[in-house]
């Protein structure tokens, strides 16, 4: 007997949230704020209550008593004391109120961002630096910097409107079910326009979110226009030209957008105002009609229904999509928790292993960054002994500074591991083993903060002010730095400060330098540590750097391999693993690949000496 196949089930959007994790994610924003400030829910939401309390009856319940009293010919002062009484409590709630918005509530949102905030860096210095080069974990980290308070404090006005929604749904309801409960059904035939809102909700969501990539495109070229990071580019290049089109094509893109959604938008937008304007004008002419014509309804009344019935219907609109608005928090809300909830590879282990000095150790590290088609690195295999100088040479590319990173453990290898005297590096108290390391890389940075702040990584203390200007002098940065206003108290960069100081590269890199010699950590890497500098400033850095780690382990990455003849051992890499080891003089013997490069630079050398010397007799 043949069976006929099932139907496939569409495919699912990727991005949907089930019910369940809606509610969750907006449970999590709200427990979230109570438990950084505990005051700032209760007294928003009742804030929110009295409000709409007072606007009931000051707007609907105090019209139809003044107009129903002067038709039965009430004394005016009863009409006049009742708008006194309300007047004066309005008064007074507002002035007792009134302090929260301007005095309370700032102090409360500053904290509860301080907390998301510090919560989003606190993580981001945790995790791997592998999620950095994960286009889909960076894309939600940026989100989740974007966005996380801005949608947090969305969540808290959503929930806000609900209770004001509810509140004039239930007074101002009951009051037209106290005049006439047939007005009721005017009030709940707007529910079944609700779901054209909704549909309409959506298309803006989805327009919403092509617009966020246009933004985003078009932020990157503002960026490139006054970063100074881009500044000369800028100008010396063609990029300009070519920054405008894309920003040119970015305009196209939203014109574009507006003609895919405007019209869809424009259509719903018109069928859901209009037929909430039609059920609120046929309320009104059934209310006029018992009113003049069958004079079954007193003039009050009338007013209270021509006042009220569309804000009724409004408000219960606005109840129906209350649940689309929290769905799209939730949305926001998941990349959020998706970044705080990652639990890193390389997790912390508190309570581990101290690191101290011994023998660093790679086995068979095998490593691929995301997305790459083959690996970085390997099978490597490398042994470092206590106080052994070791250099990593190789072309561009040829997996040096990986292998550093690995070492440092940056990263989690695909496979082999990671050494300290036998011991794995997860073993390691992850701060004891960074701790461990001195690591000036090649693509420093310099913060815009003081010198010494920059070249000691944290707040200068007392005492320190000798170790920053000794570690300056090795490094070769002293003689510009002794130049300046503040010493080593200036702040480098003018971005917040007027006076600041800004260095060239190779100033830059002698500061960068200066943080290897400011403490006595038992490994030092430097990766590409002069490549900024003049060959007499390098041979200075190094002599000094050796004298520095004269009892601690150097490794250190240089493309310049008259450096390597220093080093006890050298590491000639090639395609991501370890092709040739020895001496200096061992390799140069065996005549590899090491050997042939150290003369091609030693060639180079004596040219430009031989340039230098010809120019210099030429001018005598």
């Amino acid at each position: 007997m043949a069976f006929k196949k099932k139907k496939e089930k569409k495919n699912k959007d990727p991005n949907a949230l089930s019910t369940r994790r809606v509610i969750s994610n907006n449970l999590f924003v709200l427990k979230l704020i109570h438990s950084v400030a505990p005051s700032y829910l209760p007294t928003y939401f009742l804030w929110s209550v009295g409000n709409a309390i007072i606007n009931f009856l000051m707007n609907i319940w105090l019209l139809r008593e003044i107009v129903n009293r002067y038709e039965e010919g009430r004394p005016a002062s009863e009409v006049i004391g009742m708008l006194v009484g309300l007047i004066i409590g309005q008064m007074i709630w507002y002035c007792l109120i009134q302090t929260l918005p301007d005095i309370v509530y700032p102090r409360y949102q500053q904290r509860i961002v301080e907390h998301i905030q510090r919560g989003l860096f606190e993580k981001a210095s945790a995790v791997e630096l592998a999620c950095y080069e994960n286009p889909e974990f960076y894309d939600k980290y940026v989100k989740a910097m974007d966005d996380a308070y801005g949608r947090c404090m969305d969540v808290v006005y959503t929930v806000d409107g609900c209770i004001w929604a509810a509140v004039s749904i239930v007074s101002t309801g009951a009051m037209l079910f106290f005049i006439d409960p047939v007005l009721i059904a005017f009030s709940l035939l707007p529910l079944l326009i609700g779901l054209v809102r909704n549909l309409r909700n959506k298309v803006s969501k989805k327009r919403h979110d092509e617009r966020q990539k246009l933004d985003r495109r078009e932020g990157y070229v503002q960026r490139t226009f006054y970063l100074n990071e881009y500044a000369k580019e800028m100008r010396l290049t063609g990029f300009p030209g070519l920054m405008l089109r894309i920003y040119d094509k970015a305009q196209t893109d939203y014109i574009a957008l507006w003609r895919k959604y405007g019209f869809k938008m424009t259509v719903l937008r018109l069928f859901s105002d209009s037929s909430s304007a039609l059920t609120s004008a046929a309320a009104m002419v059934y209310a006029a009609f018992r009113t003049l014509v069958s004079r079954s309804m007193g003039i009050g009344d009338c007013l209270v229904v021509f006042n009220s019935v569309d804000a009724v219907a409004w408000n219960l609109t606005r109840m129906a999509e209350v649940f689309t608005e929290f769905r799209d928090h939730a949305m926001y809300i998941e990349d959020y928790r998706y970044f705080l909830e990652y639990k890193p590879k390389l997790a912390a282990t508190p309570g581990g292993r101290e690191a101290k000095a011994g023998e660093l150790r790679a086995e068979h590290l095998t490593f691929t960054y995301e997305g790459a088609e083959k690996p970085a690195l390997e099978d490597v295999n490398l042994t470092i002994r206590p106080g052994e100088k070791i250099a990593l040479v190789g072309h561009n590319g040829s997996g040096k500074t990986t292998l550093v990173k690995l070492l440092l453990h940056l990263y989690e290898p695909d496979s082999g591991s990671v050494t300290l005297d036998g011991i794995p590096a997860g073993e390691y108290d992850s701060s004891s083993w960074r701790d461990a390391f001195t690591t000036v890389f090649q693509d420093f940075k310099m913060f815009s903060l003081s010198v010494a702040e920059n070249v000691l990584l944290r707040p200068l203390r007392e005492g320190d002010e000798g170790l920053v200007t000794e570690a300056l002098k090795r490094s070769g940065a002293w003689e510009r730095v002794e130049k300046m206003k503040n010493g080593i108290h200036t702040t480098l960069t003018r971005e917040f400060d007027d006076e600041g100081e800004v260095l060239s590269v190779g100033e830059a890199q002698k500061v960068s330098l200066a943080r290897a010699f400011t403490n006595d950590s038992p490994f030092v890497i430097l990766d590409e540590p002069s490549s900024a500098l003049d060959p007499i400033a390098e041979y200075n850095m190094f002599k000094n750097m050796l004298d520095a780690c004269a009892n601690r382990t150097l490794i250190f990455i240089s493309h310049r391999l008259s450096s390597a003849v220093l080093a006890d051992r050298v590491f000639y890499m090639e395609d991501g693993a370890i092709t040739e080891e020895g001496t200096h003089a061992e390799l140069m013997e065996k005549n590899g690949k090491y050997a042939k490069l150290f003369r091609m630079q030693a060639e180079n050398y004596r040219e430009t000496e031989d340039e230098r010397a010809a120019r210099e007799g030429g001018s005598r």
